[in-house]
């Protein structure tokens, strides 16, 4: 046991650690709909590009070039945005907006993990072209404040914590599973606030 925790830890870079630090302060900022999140996403996001190259995870590493163009776009979303520029309030996405991204999403994994699978030597390319794709919708999702992120987000994270592990990214798959928890209580914070701007306009 003293040996295994020993090897984790030789394998975990503080790189990783500071990382998975800014990550959570940007989902517990996020539960909360605190500008801030936005500050530690960048943060944190400019970190894991280069954690994830160096482990191979390519979909994943480039899709931190997303993430880090999203926090300067959920920022002004979440302060400028709206009907009225005072900034966004929880909203929900309508059923064929649902589908269609799910459907986008499995299309585009597909064609991700054949091309990874073909020119690349990735691991795992279809995971990670699925959690890369469908990353995307959930973060665009957040961005506009729209409730059913959470649960885009629990899926995509459940299957985040196979990943991680298969390539030993220990701390990671741990911020993860941290990640699962931290989600329901935010789904039912926002959906709280939900509910409560849908009162006041009816």
């Amino acid at each position: 046991m003293t040996e295994a925790l020993a090897g984790w830890l030789a394998a975990t870079s503080l790189w990783e650690v500071a990382g998975v630090v800014l990550a959570i302060a940007y989902l517990l900022l996020a539960v909360r709909q605190s500008l801030w999140c936005w500050y530690a996403a960048l943060g944190s996001t400019l970190i894991y590009l280069f954690v994830f190259a160096d482990a191979r995870l390519y979909m994943e590493s480039a899709l931190q070039l997303f993430y880090m163009a999203m926090a300067v776009y959920g920022w002004v979303q979440w302060r400028h945005g709206g009907p009225r520029g005072t900034g966004r309030q929880v909203g929900l996405w309508p059923a064929w907006a649902h589908g269609t991204a799910i459907a986008c999403v499995l299309v585009l994994a597909w064609l991700s993990g054949w091309l990874l699978t073909r020119y690349t030597a990735a691991e795992l390319p279809y995971v990670d072209a699925f959690t890369t794709w469908a990353s995307l919708v959930a973060t665009w999702m957040v961005a506009r404040k729209l409730l059913e992120n959470w649960v885009y987000w629990f899926v995509i994270d459940a299957v985040n914590i196979y990943l991680y592990l298969s390539r030993e990214l220990y701390l990671t798959a741990l911020l993860f599973v941290a990640y699962l928890v931290i989600i329901v209580f935010g789904f039912l914070a926002w959906r709280r606030d939900w509910r409560r701007g849908a009162t006041a306009a009816a």
